[in-house]
């Protein structure tokens, strides 16, 4: 499906990599986890700014994990991945722990927390300086922006996460469903 603002909706019969389809995150079926890697940039454990606290739902000066990484497919990175944790929803996590593509299973299998509803916002933009530089691309190349609030089956905000995507290697495709 193609969505041009002002234009309606159009199908494409372009096939798409990635698939976004609605319901419960399984991190197994939506990709093969060999040809994924991440590498550290940052890992800090600094208290919430009062802007943060009211987007993950915690009191200013709460115990935070904040991360910042690049993630790559078959050893060229796709997106940089700014992650907001709520540190008492998984305490003792160390840098090494997040070097894993995708973060569902480790919190269900180390803390019991299971993502259950994300809510995600999708932009287009342009890479500034530091984005072209660890994308791998040119300045002002288009990459798709994406901010996910995730919480788990208690309704508890349990990750805030920025990302940036390279334009050109993170074609989505989305399958809606009335429910019914």
């Amino acid at each position: 499906m193609t969505r041009q603002h002002g234009r309606g909706t159009f199908t494409s019969s372009r096939q798409a990599a990635s698939d976004a389809t609605a319901g419960p995150p399984d991190a197994a079926k939506e990709f093969d986890e060999t040809r994924w890697s991440s590498r550290l940039l940052a890992f800090k454990r600094p208290f919430v700014t009062p802007s943060r606290a009211g987007r993950l739902e915690l009191r200013t000066g709460a115990p935070v994990l904040n991360v910042v990484r690049v993630l790559e497919e078959a050893g060229e990175p796709i997106a940089i991945e700014h992650l907001a944790l709520p540190e008492d929803l998984a305490p003792g996590l160390i840098p090494a722990d997040l070097v894993t593509r995708d973060l569902c299973l480790l919190p269900r299998e180390r803390f019991g927390i299971v993502a259950q509803l994300a809510g995600e916002t999708l932009e287009p933009g342009d890479a500034n300086v530091e984005h072209a530089k660890l994308l791998g691309v040119d300045v002002h190349a288009p990459v798709l922006c994406a901010e996910r609030l995730t919480r788990d089956t208690r309704g508890r905000v349990v990750a805030l996460s920025e990302t940036v995507y390279r334009g050109d290697r993170h074609p989505a495709k989305s399958t809606l469903s009335s429910g019914g």
